[in-house]
C-alpha cells in the first residue's frame, strides 16, 4: 500500500513568496531559457582530447575534469576497472539564507546543466568548480561568490566537505556551505527566495531540486524540527519527529544504538575492505573502447562516456563543449524505515565505493546503480522489502525520481524511497546495515565522509514528510 497522498505537503504560501508567484517565475524561467544539448562525436569537443600515451580524455588546459582508469586489487590480483571522472578542484555549494518576518529564506538558482534531463532545476546559490569561480573559462564572474569567500562573506553556518558519487568519481569533493545575511540581497532575475517549508515541498517532486542543492539541505542543522509537536497520535509524523529530537530526552525517545556502537560498526566495515583502488591510465582499462561517438563497455551494461555541444544563454559562458558520462538505465536508492518505542529508525548501510576518499561511507538500506535491479540485492529480506507490490505492513512514505550531477552525468536518474517496514522487522539484517535514527545520521553532517551523496539526498527528501 502508499500513503503517499497524505505525506506529501503542497507547495504553501510563505511570508515572501506565494506558491503562485513561484510557480509564475518557475515558468517565466523555462519561458526565457535559451538552450540546447546535442552529443557530438570527440572530434568536435573544442580543447579536449584523448592523451595519446596515456588514453585519458583530458581538456588543454589541465584543468576543469579528466577520465581515467580505475584499477581495484584485492590480494594482488585485479577485481575490477573501469573509467572514472577525476576532478581534483574541491568547488563551492552554497546557500545564502536570510530572515523575512522571522522565517529563514534561501535564495536559490534556476540553473540549466547540460546532463539535467528538463534543462533547469533549483540549485543553490552558488554552485560553481574551482576553475569556473576563478574564471579558466574567461566567462563572467560566478554571482553572490563574494557572499561566500572573502572580507564581506556573510556569517558561516555551514561550511564541510562533502563526497559526490564513489563509482563515477575519483575521490571527489565539494564544500558544502550555508551562509546568513542580514543586509539587502540584490535579486537576480534566474534567483528567488523561499522558505524551508516551501523547498522541502519542492523536493517531493521530481527533477526540480538538484543534487546539489539536496545535499547542502541535507546539512542544514537549524531545518530539524526541534520546535515541532509531537502530537501523541502515534503517526508517523510523530514517530519521525522523535527521530529528529532523540537527544533532547533520551527517557522518552530512546535510539536502539548509541553513538559509540554506530562508530564502531562503521569502522568495523572499513575494516572489513581488504581491497585497494588506484587510478590508471585510460588504455590500460579492459573491456572498454571507445568509437567516434562514445566511450563504453563491450557488455553494454555499464555507463557511457559521450561529448555534448552546449547552448546556454544564461551561464557565466554562452557556449562550450564538453564530455558527460551517461548511465544505462534508474538507480535506484531506498531507505528502509521501522519504529522502535515510537521512534522512527532507518536501516543505514555501510557501503565500499572504490572512488571514495575514505573506501565507505553511509549510504541507503539499498543503493542499486543504474544498470543493477532487485535481482542483484543477495539479502533475501532487502530484496522482498524493495520489491514493487503490496507487501503485508509496508507503507511507501516518499518515492520520487530525482537528477543526479547535470553537469558531469547525462540524463542521470535515481528513484529515492522511504519505505516504512513493520516494528518486528529483523533487528539484525546483516554485518553491513545497522538500525540509527534520524537524529544520528543528522549529527554525522557536521563532518565529511560520513554519508554518501544518495544518503544526503534522502535525508533532505525526508525533511518533506514531517
Amino acid at each position: 500500500m502508499t500513503d503517499l497522498d497524505l505525506d506529501r505537503p503542497a507547495l504553501r504560501d510563505g511570508p515572501l513568496t506565494s506558491a503562485a508567484d513561484f510557480h509564475a517565475w518557475w515558468e517565466d524561467r523555462h519561458r526565457v531559457s535559451r538552450h540546447h544539448v546535442e552529443q557530438v562525436d570527440f572530434a568536435d569537443l573544442t580543447d579536449w582530447d584523448f592523451d595519446g600515451r596515456t588514453g585519458n580524455l583530458a581538456h588543454s588546459s589541465g584543468r576543469f575534469f579528466s577520465v581515467e582508469g580505475l584499477e581495484a586489487r584485492e590480494g594482488g590480483a585485479v577485481t575490477w576497472q573501469q573509467p572514472i571522472i577525476n576532478q581534483p578542484e574541491i568547488g563551492i555549494l552554497g546557500i545564502v539564507v536570510k530572515a523575512f518576518d522571522g522565517v529563514l529564506h534561501c535564495l536559490m538558482q534556476a540553473k540549466m546543466e547540460p546532463g539535467n534531463i528538463n534543462a533547469l532545476q533549483l540549485s543553490p546559490t552558488v554552485q560553481a568548480t574551482r576553475s569556473n569561480y576563478t574564471q579558466v573559462h574567461r566567462g563572467g564572474r560566478t554571482p553572490y561568490l563574494e557572499y561566500f569567500a572573502g572580507p564581506d562573506r556573510g556569517e558561516v553556518l555551514v561550511d564541510v566537505l562533502q563526497s559526490e558519487q564513489g563509482a563515477w568519481f575519483w575521490r571527489k569533493r565539494n564544500r558544502n556551505m550555508v551562509v546568513l545575511v542580514t543586509g539587502d540581497v540584490p535579486v537576480l532575475d534566474n534567483y528567488h527566495w523561499l522558505s524551508l517549508e516551501q523547498l522541502r515541498a519542492l523536493t517531493c517532486l521530481d527533477n526540480v531540486v538538484n543534487m546539489d542543492a539536496r545535499t547542502v539541505l541535507s546539512c542544514m542543522p537549524f531545518a530539524f524540527p526541534d520546535e515541532a509537536e509531537v502530537r501523541g497520535d502515534g503517526s508517523f509524523r510523530d514517530a519521525l519527529i522523535r527521530s529528529y529530537q532523540y537527544q533532547a530526552d533520551p527517557a522518552t525517545a530512546p535510539a536502539r544504538h548509541s553513538s559509540a556502537e554506530i562508530l564502531s560498526w562503521f569502522i568495523e566495515a572499513k575494516t572489513r575492505c581488504d581491497w585497494s583502488a588506484r587510478l590508471v591510465p585510460l588504455r590500460e582499462v579492459a573491456g572498454w573502447s571507445h568509437d567516434r561517438r562514445e566511450l563504453s563497455d563491450a557488455a553494454g551494461r555499464q555507463f557511457r562516456v559521450i561529448g555534448v555541444s552546449v547552448e546556454a544563454g544564461d551561464r557565466e559562458v554562452k557556449r562550450w563543449t564538453q564530455p558527460l558520462l551517461a548511465p544505462r538505465g534508474q538507480g535506484r536508492a531506498v531507505f528502509l524505515t521501522r519504529r522502535v518505542d515510537g521512534v522512527l529508525h532507518l536501516l543505514a548501510q555501510a557501503r565500499p565505493e572504490y572512488g571514495l576518499m575514505d573506501m565507505v561511507e553511509m549510504a541507503p538500506t539499498v543503493h542499486l546503480l543504474p544498470g543493477e535491479d532487485v535481482s542483484d540485492i543477495q539479502h533475501p529480506y532487502l530484496r522482498a522489502a524493495v520489491t514493487d507490490g503490496a507487501r503485508e505492513g509496508h507503507v511507501v512514505r516518499y518515492d520520487s525520481v530525482q537528477s543526479e550531477e547535470g553537469g558531469r552525468f547525462y540524463h542521470a536518474l535515481t528513484r529515492y524511497q522511504v519505505i516504512e517496514v513493520p516494528p518486528d522487522a529483523p533487528d539484525t539484517i546483516a554485518p553491513s546495515h545497522l538500525w540509527v535514527t534520524v537524529r544520528q545520521l543528522q549529527d554525522l553532517l557536521y563532518h565529511g565522509h560520513y554519508l554518501n551523496i544518495e544518503a544526503r539526498s534522502l535525508l533532505a527528501c525526508l525533511h518533506s514528510l514531517y
